[in-house]
């Protein structure tokens, strides 16, 4: 077991809705971090076929990172389910969960996420953050969703974070994917503080792809985040999809890929999602004080 834990982190393109580059598994050995949802399941069971997994190391249950993980169980039975404990409830009985996404993406869900099977209770471990688990390192880092957790690889010095240090499309800019319900800008700023203390290497959130920058990425994203706080106070839905679709289209403007990388963004984090899910922590935080 530690000789494949040694390993070196393996991408796996998930290929969502046939196009690359929105959602990327990845493979430690026998640990898989975030399988995806089971409408990508073509471009993963063939990885997994060749190299039989131990562990899902779920970063957090959105359907784009866990959607799979029912139907993965029923494929290999002598998997193993990570997850945050507040988390764990939903993948054992996800209506709750489905009933969420479904205001979100309507009738597009079946289309975006495929099936969603519950999770037995007896498949789970379950994580609060501090955990050292094989040769990995549990963090809880809340912000993006309250049942975030991060893992630290330590043989190899990478993060994997889900999707707490942002989205962020080849040389584009980092985004932060801040849909309802339970966005946390506070928390979110103290998890970064958390994986920076970590000194990873190498940063490996499913959006998409490794990065070795890791200052600097942190701080794009820490910068963000205090400008799209502004912003969801200034301006209205329609207002900030724009500036947010602006943004994109000029930091990738003078690259071949240019347009091809700003549908990538708009699909793997739709900017009046995440116009919602800000106003609605500006306005929970509002009644607060």
């Amino acid at each position: 077991m530690s000789a494949l834990l040694d390993a070196e982190p393996e991408l796996i393109d998930l290929m969502h809705l046939g196009r690359p580059q929105v959602l990327g598994a990845w493979r430690v050995g026998d640990v898989i971090v975030d399988p995806g949802p089971s409408s990508c399941l073509s471009a993963l069971l063939p990885v997994l076929e060749e190299h039989p997994p131990r562990v899902l190391a779920l970063t957090h249950i959105h359907l784009d990172h866990a959607g799979a993980s029912g139907s993965l169980l029923e494929r290999f039975p002598d998997l193993e389910v990570w997850v945050h404990e507040r988390g764990a409830p939903h993948l054992i009985d996800p209506g709750k969960l489905l009933r969420s996404a479904g205001r979100l993406y309507g009738a597009d869900m079946e289309r975006l996420w495929g099936e969603v099977l519950p999770v037995p209770a007896d498949r789970l471990r379950m994580l609060s953050g501090g955990e050292a688990i094989a040769r990995f390192r549990v963090a809880y880092t809340p912000g993006h969703a309250s049942h975030h957790v991060a893992y630290l690889h330590e043989p190899s010095g990478w993060a994997f974070t889900g999707d707490v240090t942002g989205v962020r499309i080849g040389t584009g800019p980092v985004l932060a994917p801040t849909p309802p319900p339970d966005i946390d800008l506070r928390a979110w700023r103290a998890s970064l503080d958390l994986i920076e203390g970590w000194r990873p290497r190498r940063l490996a959130p499913m959006h998409f792809g490794a990065r070795d920058d890791v200052g600097r990425h942190l701080a794009a994203l820490r910068g963000h985040l205090d400008e799209v706080e502004e912003m969801a106070r200034e301006l209205d839905e329609a207002g900030f999809a724009a500036a947010i679709r602006a943004r994109v289209a000029a930091a990738t403007a003078d690259t071949a890929a240019g347009s091809a990388t700003a549908a990538v963004y708009e699909q793997a984090t739709r900017p009046q999602q995440n116009f919602q899910g800000l106003t609605r922590y500006l306005r929970l935080r509002e009644e607060t004080l």
